[in-house]
């Protein structure tokens, strides 16, 4: 797992932060506000549609895997329904609209260092749309299982891996 990102300054007064042992470990802490800062965990949410034993999968425009195939997902925004924000992701990345109907699991561990502390992976099923590739994907085909492209990020080969 990647190393958790560090922050220098508060967010809520500009003051540089101490470190302070705080609830059974070292944290960062506001000398000037006199509390504890606790850092989120960063969220994303993708979707896995699959039609007639193919699988859709978005082609990554930009680092990290570039040129690496994955499932349609996303972060998610603070204050976002996962699910609305794995639909997002998905309309914003292929061009379908779909509609989430169930959690399929949920992934723990940084896959790099701007990534996702936790993925959660919902079953949707595609309402309208056209399929056409958009914002940092290149491309998005469906693949049947044999000729699965080479894939992006470990949370995806876990998935991927606990479909077959």
């Amino acid at each position: 797992m990647a190393a958790l990102r560090n922050i220098n300054f508060c967010s809520f007064c500009g003051s540089r932060l101490d470190e302070k042992f705080l609830y059974g470990k070292l944290r960062p802490w506001c000398p000037t506000c006199r509390k504890p800062i606790f850092l989120d965990p960063k969220v994303a949410a993708g979707v896995v549609i699959q039609k007639e034993g193919s699988l859709l999968l978005v082609q990554r425009k930009n680092p990290p895997f570039q040129g690496c195939w994955t499932l349609p997902a996303g972060f998610v925004d603070a204050g976002e329904d996962p699910r609305k924000a794995a639909e997002r992701e998905c309309f914003e990345e292929t061009g379908l609209v779909v509609e989430v109907t169930h959690l399929i699991d949920s992934y723990f561990g940084r896959d790099h260092s701007n990534g996702a502390d936790f993925v959660l992976f919902f079953a949707a099923k595609i309402l309208s749309g056209d399929l056409l590739a958009g914002d940092d994907a290149s491309n998005v085909a469906w693949f049947q299982p044999e000729d699965y492209p080479e894939l992006a990020f470990p949370s995806t080969h876990a998935l991927i891996a606990s479909l077959r």
